[in-house]
């Protein structure tokens, strides 16, 4: 089965998030029901290993968090936008759960591409020449009363794909600690 680790965006978020969409031929934008932050995508994995991996992710333990968004961009570059996002201000908390995310996943085998955690939303996906079209997008301010992202849990979820797109399905949520532990949530 084909698994990633996320965080779901309450429905508001995604609904704020839909508005930043742009006229952008050729973009393929993310279908709001989908959006989500991901901590770590695995690929192919077996049941046994799955198994496995639901065991060691149980074993996190942290306090909820906070996220807020800081502005827009794209992967690779302006001159070669493939990936239209949405950015994160940093976040100790985050980068602390996709570090012992990242060492779960690593401990169960399962092999993990060798990047630092970028945390993004991916909104859109480009092919040329829709791509030099994107500049409106990397443009948009992003109102300082965006609603504030607060962390409670983080989900293995399962993506199967079809013709009409990768469908999600939640295998298991991972519960961060009560909300108020940290001062933040």
């Amino acid at each position: 089965m084909r698994l990633f680790i996320a965080i779901e965006l309450p429905d508001d978020i995604k609904k704020a998030l839909g508005r930043l969409r742009i006229d952008i031929p050729g973009a393929r934008w993310v279908v709001l029901e989908q959006i989500h932050l991901t901590l770590a995508f695995l690929g192919e994995v077996d049941e046994s290993t799955a198994a496995l991996l639901t065991g060691e992710l149980s074993h996190i333990h942290m306090p909820g968090f906070k996220l807020r968004f800081s502005g827009t961009g794209c992967f690779p570059d302006r001159r070669r936008p493939r990936v239209l996002w949405i950015g994160l201000e940093p976040e100790p908390f985050l980068n602390a759960l996709a570090a012992r995310v990242q060492a779960a996943v690593l401990a169960c085998g399962i092999p993990q591409e060798e990047h630092p955690f970028s945390p993004h939303i991916t909104l859109a996906r480009l092919k040329l020449p829709s791509a030099r079209e994107s500049g409106p997008f990397l443009e948009q301010q992003i109102n300082r009363n965006f609603p504030p992202l607060s962390v409670h849990e983080f989900i293995l979820f399962q993506s199967k794909l079809t013709p009409q797109g990768a469908l999600h399905t939640p295998i298991q949520s991972f519960s961060l600690a009560v909300a108020g532990v940290n001062g933040q949530c």
